[in-house]
């Protein structure tokens, strides 16, 4: 693993880091204040060489200068005996051990000196005071009685020093240097936390991993996108909306132009017709990546079917608002057609819905039939067929439908899709016959890890700075699409219209609850927008919008309601 992964994984895992951090110094200042305040006091003393009465020479100075030095270093075990200890007690009138004393005790001799230095602790600044001097004087009277027992036929003695200093600050514990070695085993508690999460962690984070893991190929990576919530989770259609709207959905719109370009250039002779679009698991946000890719593919002039094949949980008519009373299920059964059920969205009408329908209590018989193969074949020669499918890992039906289509794009959810689960997944297709024809990571954080959207940030930011002037004298207010009481035909004279026509009137809807016997496609458009106040350069660009009808053999021509056309930024958003 390289640097720069350690560095993301440090990065990405700093909250966890810190906490250890803290949790280290908290730790040694607890322990620090639990622990008995030590002193320790130091005492020294020299040791001399006796010459002889009258040896005032330089060689004499040497030789006793030298025997000091040999002598000084055999002195410093002297320290330990018993004796010494024995001394210091009944100086001192303690009651200690003399076992216990000596390990209280330090004897050094420093470097290039004749020196003998006495370091003593005690739980007091006066006791190890008297404790060191106590000492050292012990050493004294033992050197004495070694170098003979008389002070004047002795060759060395040991003079002790001046009176120890009172300490006065504890040397025991040391809270600062405690602190620093709580803090410094804590961050490596940290790193190692990090990494070990890391190793654990069989969450989807990275096309890179993705594409080492599974080795299939990621097609599409989309942004979180926090405006998007159960009710409102579309991209513009054709240009629709706001510029503040637009613009704030910016980085998905670039991610699902990159996630159509790659589809169209798997092989550009023969570009996939009917794609499935799955997930693993539920919730991973398949309905609505298949949803705006229908969107992006109509926008750049193709014609297209998105058909809800979820014949569990259907969610494409709840995504556009539309009504689902009738839908796939009544074209397999023969009960209607698709010209009849399909409803068509936005002002071009290159975008046609085909909802569930009445779901059916064999949903993957009815998806793999022979009726729903000859479906998809004659809506692929006309127009490009998106489905969106049920899950991979709870049922079979996606992996039946992509058995009948050109392949499946299978969305994963980054941080919440295991590769456990994405490799079950693909091995579910792969057994199925189906084609996986790359993944999609969905929810791609914008920022901290796998934040892969700066780019685009950055573009949504000048792209509302460039169109803050151009829309300054415009305001225009659009809503959704609409939900139709029940789905009925509407005709609309051809031509261009004079200006904004109102509602279209909506036949009521049949008494039964079966399929009407006139066709009852609809067009679905965005609500007659609220009176617009425009310059007059302004107004001079807007022009009046017809419908495209259906081709032919699709029953009856619709026309959608009219409304504003796109500004210049909206079309080139749709681009």
């Amino acid at each position: 693993m390289e640097l720069r992964n350690y560095l993301r994984i440090l990065r990405a895992h700093w909250v966890g880091i810190v906490l250890f951090v803290i949790l280290g110094v908290a730790v040694a200042f607890v322990w620090s204040l639990v622990q008995p305040r030590v002193y320790t006091a130091d005492a020294s003393g020299y040791v001399a060489a006796i010459r002889a009465e009258g040896a005032n020479d330089a060689g004499s100075a040497l030789v006793a200068e030298n025997l000091a030095q040999a002598k000084v270093t055999s002195f410093l075990d002297l320290g330990t005996w018993r004796s010494v200890a024995e001394h210091a007690i009944d100086e001192l009138g303690l009651t200690t051990a003399p076992e216990a004393l000596v390990n209280r005790v330090s004897v050094t001799n420093p470097v290039g000196t004749v020196n003998i230095k006495v370091s003593a602790s005690a739980s007091t600044p006066e006791g190890a005071r008297d404790l060191a001097q106590a000492w050292i004087r012990g050493m004294a009277t033992e050197i004495a009685d070694l170098e003979g027992g008389d002070p004047a036929n002795a060759t060395v003695q040991l003079v002790p020093g001046d009176s120890a200093r009172l300490p006065s600050s504890p040397s025991s514990p040391n809270t600062r240097l405690a602190l620093a070695l709580g803090g410094l085993i804590g961050l490596a508690l940290g790193i190692g936390y990090a990494v070990l999460r890391y190793t654990l962690d069989r969450r989807i984070r990275s096309a890179d991993a993705v594409e080492r893991e599974t080795g299939i190929a990621v097609v599409g990576t989309i942004p979180d996108e926090k405006s998007f919530t159960a009710d409102s989770r579309l991209l513009p259609l054709d240009g629709e909306g706001s510029s503040a709207a637009n613009a704030k959905l910016f980085a998905v719109s670039e991610a699902m132009r990159e996630l159509r370009t790659n589809i169209q250039f798997m092989d550009v002779d023969n570009p996939p017709r009917v794609i499935v679009v799955t997930s693993p698991l539920p919730g991973e946000g398949k309905s609505t990546t298949s949803a705006n890719l229908a969107i992006t593919l109509a926008a750049s002039g193709q014609k297209v079917v998105l058909i809800d094949g979820d014949l569990r949980r259907p969610m494409v008519a709840t995504i556009f608002h539309l009504v689902d009373g009738v839908g796939l299920t009544d074209v397999l059964a023969n009960r209607a057609t698709v010209e009849d059920v399909a409803q068509r969205v936005g002002r071009k009408g290159n975008l046609l819905v085909l909802g569930a329908g009445k779901l059916p209590p064999n949903p993957s018989e009815v998806l793999g039939s022979e009726r729903m193969r000859s479906l998809l074949r004659d809506l692929s020669a006309d127009y490009t067929v998106i489905i969106d499918a049920p899950p991979l890992l709870p049922v079979t039906d996606a992996a039946v439908l992509t058995h009948s289509a050109d392949g499946a794009v299978v969305v994963c959810s980054v941080g919440s899709t295991t590769f456990e689960a994405l490799g079950k997944a693909l091995q579910n297709l792969d057994r199925a016959g189906g084609r996986a024809l790359g993944v999609v990571l969905n929810r791609v954080p914008r920022k901290g890890r796998g934040a892969a959207y700066r780019d685009y940030r950055y573009a949504g930011d000048y792209y509302r700075a460039e169109d803050a002037t151009a829309d300054a004298d415009i305001e225009v207010n659009v809503a959704g699409p609409r939900r139709s009481p029940a789905p009925a035909l509407v005709a609309a004279p051809p031509g261009p219209v004079a200006g904004p026509a109102g509602p279209a009137p909506v036949a009521a809807p049949p008494a039964s609850a079966g399929v009407a016997a006139a066709p009852v496609n609809e067009v679905i458009t965005a609500v007659p927008p609220a009176p617009v106040k425009a310059s007059a350069a302004a107004a001079a660009k807007v022009a009046p919008n017809a419908s495209t009808p259906l081709p032919a053999g699709a029953g009856a021509s619709v026309a959608s309601t009219a409304g504003p056309p796109s500004t210049r930024r909206s079309r080139r958003v749709a681009s």
